[in-house]
């Protein structure tokens, strides 16, 4: 039977994980999932694919919202959780082309983090409501925290089983196995078949159902070790391209956005934890390769 064997979560976009047995689920994913982000001068949003050691960086929040980071050479800065209500800067922020407005950190985050990064902006997504997902694949009232698209990202032990097959088949004269941190899902779903989440439509994990709305294509993220922060060469978007192309991208992994159980009301939709059984309650035809995305 498949089971959740994996959780993650990300307080800043394209930091480091936290792994923790369970996590509340909230509409626009996991509680405390990618709420900060990195800025440029223009408000765009800042991740690894142009900056592969914000990887290093380690993100926690306390109970009262503030945010501790540390850096790769082990300073650590506790950044206040601003607010709107409180009258804390706004600025306008960019991601994938979609603009919304996010609290700025202090002064102080922002020289911290030049000093050890570049010149980024530190912002926090005060309104959880302020940006939805895409309408294409999500409905009407559906939003996203500062994540890439959708609220959660889910990927199989067993896909990157296959994958990892199909690499070193390609690479006879040896490669090395990749982990599944380079994909940064959220949750890790054990016990499938290869690439069975491609065929779901509806799931259920513990006591609460997802939609599952689009395949996660894949960019050059994959390409980096989450250890090191250092490129690693092709793969896997080389072998992914050739053996797992949806919707003409490179993809794996697929996104989900929760449901609202009946008569829960809040922010808080419920809680999933490690060991949860995982049900598939509806599946479809799978995704094409060469639909358009």
């Amino acid at each position: 039977m498949p089971l959740l064997s994996g959780l993650h979560v990300y307080p800043v976009k394209s930091t480091y994980r936290l792994c923790p047995d369970s996590a509340r689920v909230e509409p626009w994913g996991l509680a405390g999932d990618r709420r900060w982000m990195f800025v440029d001068a223009a408000g765009r949003f800042v991740s690894q694919r142009e900056e592969p050691t914000l990887g290093q960086f380690r993100a926690e929040t306390a109970a009262d919202g503030t945010l501790t980071l540390t850096a790769p050479d082990g300073s650590r800065i506790e950044v206040p959780q601003p607010s709107v209500a409180r009258h804390d800067p706004i600025a306008g922020v960019e991601v994938w082309g979609t603009r919304f407005p996010a609290a700025e950190a202090v002064k102080e985050a922002r020289l911290w983090i030049a000093e050890r990064l570049g010149d980024y902006r530190l912002v926090y997504l005060d309104d959880p409501l302020a940006r939805a997902a895409d309408p294409e694949f999500a409905a009407p009232g559906d939003t996203v925290s500062m994540a890439d698209g959708f609220p959660l990202l889910l990927t199989t032990t067993a896909s990157l089983d296959e994958l990892n097959a199909l690499i070193a088949a390609a690479h006879p004269e040896g490669h090395e196995v990749l982990p599944m941190d380079r994909f940064r899902p959220n949750l890790v779903v054990s016990g499938t078949e290869p690439w069975a989440e491609d065929t779901w439509s509806r799931i259920r994990v513990g006591a609460l159902t997802f939609r599952v709305v689009k395949p996660c294509g894949r960019c050059v993220v994959t390409t980096t070790d989450q250890e090191s922060g250092e490129r690693r060469g092709p793969e896997p978007l080389r072998t992914l391209a050739r053996h797992h192309r949806l919707l003409k991208k490179a993809a794996f992994g697929q996104n989900l956005i929760p449901e609202r159980p009946e008569g829960v009301t809040g922010d808080v939709l419920g809680t999933v934890r490690l060991g949860d059984e995982v049900t598939v309650l509806e599946t479809g035809p799978g995704w094409p390769e060469n639909a358009p995305a």
